[in-house]
């Protein structure tokens, strides 16, 4: 009886770290584009959080450092709440079936 029991844990622990891992990799595959400055200032994100570019304009390299700083600050801010909010979203549909009732 209860190797049974130890079994079909196993069994769902193996499923989740399965699901998990699909969820990892599609959120690796899940592009977020921002812009900040008027399209100054462009970078790309991915569900998990990791930026995979940023892009100046040769106009931002001359301008104040000051408001540089600041427009860049905001739009990386601005892209990884967004990508929060997608991976939020993923493992939140994850959880919810594997364990009903989240």
């Amino acid at each position: 009886m209860m190797f049974g029991k130890m079994g079909d844990m196993m069994g769902k622990l193996q499923e989740m770290k399965k699901r998990a891992d699909e969820i990892k990799e599609r959120l690796d595959d899940t592009i977020i584009k921002k812009e900040g400055a008027g399209g100054d200032i462009q970078l790309e994100i991915n569900g998990n959080r990791k930026f995979l570019s940023l892009q100046l304009s040769d106009a931002l390299q001359h301008g104040n450092k000051a408001e540089l700083e600041k427009q860049l600050l905001t739009t990386i801010n601005k892209a990884i709440d967004e990508a929060e909010k997608i991976n939020a979203n993923e493992m939140k549909k994850a959880a919810s079936g594997m364990l009903p009732g989240l």
